[in-house]
């Protein structure tokens, strides 16, 4: 890449020069490596489990200026791997909790912050003000609208992502290299690939994900050895093993190739196949769905009802109501378990899965099955506040 960032102009204080002295004494770096960093404006997309990671060390480095897109709140799930927020910062915006942890690490560094939901409208005003984006983001539309807005207004993307113990890392969007959707020409369909919420992932794994991603973007300003352009590495944490693929870029792209179509963003929820509220709404109107509290009058009742639990084993293991295990990759071979005269109440850990299962199991004839609204989650918080949540 020819020379991103121009550090000429910057200064550097006897402290700061103490501070960064082990990068100073690097020829590949130098002082006029670490004036560029200083000079460097970096955009980070969550502060979470990737976006951890990368901003403490981006900080650490000294960056000059540190951009913050983030507008959740801490909860007690993040902190087995969003090392950047504590036990005492449950219940505040993330973006807060960040601010305090990366300005307690280095004072010299100018935080810029945007708590709010990052989108169509506002994607291409944010990163105007930043050299590089580096995606920490968790879901499929967001990773094309910052792929999108990366190519459109000619910053490199610093990509990761994780799940379980695997991820992947490269550099999107730059003049001479490929872009995410060279690669990922079209969205997997809605719900084919599970959340870390649904599926989990490895605490550790998004430190070496994001540590990744920190030194991609250090490369990309110091203009030091060789990016991730045009490559992709593969992170299997369970064998620890690190493959790399080559990735070319497409010259039919519809955002980077010869003749674009896409010049301007869209509609990212929609290219995804994500229900707006209107359309979620009619889709459960299609789906019975009972409460917690009248399933619990209803068992103590002792009415005739039969649960179906359809998450996973292990799931059950943390936590269950008793229910009968089928999970809801397992229900179409064991369908012959059930009695579809009976009133069946199906539920999943938060009733995204037990959803499916309940149009299964009513296109399948069980015309009494019902899915309960929350999950097991629901329950916890409603009825017996003694279980656990995961």
């Amino acid at each position: 890449m020819d020379e991103l960032i121009d550090g000429s102009q910057a200064k550097l204080s006897n402290e700061e020069i103490l501070r960064y002295s082990r990068h100073l004494i690097m020829p590949e770096v130098t002082l006029e490596g670490q004036k560029k960093l200083k000079a460097a404006r970096v955009l980070c997309v969550g502060t979470g489990g990737l976006g951890s990671p990368l901003a403490l060390y981006l900080t650490a480095a000294g960056v000059g200026t540190l951009g913050l897109v983030d507008f959740d709140v801490v909860d007690y799930t993040n902190l087995q791997r969003q090392v950047l927020h504590h036990t005492s910062d449950v219940g505040r915006l993330k973006i807060d909790s960040a601010i305090d942890k990366l300005t307690a690490i280095n004072p010299f560094v100018e935080i810029k912050r945007f708590d709010t939901y990052l989108n169509s409208q506002n994607a291409l005003e944010i990163f105007s003000g930043f050299d590089i984006i580096a995606d920490g983001t968790d879901n499929f539309a967001t990773r094309y609208l910052v792929n999108d807005a990366c190519v459109l207004s000619n910053k490199p993307n610093v990509y990761a992502s994780i799940f379980r113990f695997e991820g992947q890392a490269s550099i999107f969007a730059t003049e001479a290299g490929p872009c995410y959707r060279c690669l990922y020409p079209e969205p997997p369909p809605p719900g084919l690939v599970p959340s870390c919420a649904e599926g989990g992932v490895l605490g550790v794994l998004p430190g070496l994900l994001g540590v990744i991603q920190a030194t991609e973007v250090i490369k990309l300003i110091l203009g030091a050895g060789k990016p991730l352009i045009g490559r992709l590495v593969l992170v299997n944490a369970l064998a620890m093993r690190f493959r790399e693929l080559r990735v070319r870029k497409n010259p039919e792209c519809p955002v980077c190739g010869t003749n674009p179509t896409v010049k301007e963003l869209i509609d990212y929820n929609q290219f995804c196949g994500i229900r707006g509220e209107e359309s979620e709404a009619a889709s459960s109107a299609k789906i019975p769905e009972i409460q917690v509290e009248e399933l619990k009058r209803r068992l103590d009742a002792r009415e005739d009802i039969f649960v179906l639990d359809v998450r996973e084993p292990h799931e059950y293991q943390i936590v269950n109501i008793k229910g009968h295990l089928i999970p809801l990759g397992d229900l179409p071979t064991r369908i012959h378990e059930l009695d579809s005269s009976r009133e069946i109440v199906v539920h999943c850990k938060s009733g995204m899965r037990s959803a499916k299962a309940v149009d299964f199991l009513r296109k399948s004839g069980f015309k009494h099955a019902a899915n309960l609204t929350g999950g097991i989650l629901a329950w916890a918080d409603r009825i017996d506040t003694t279980l656990p949540k995961y």
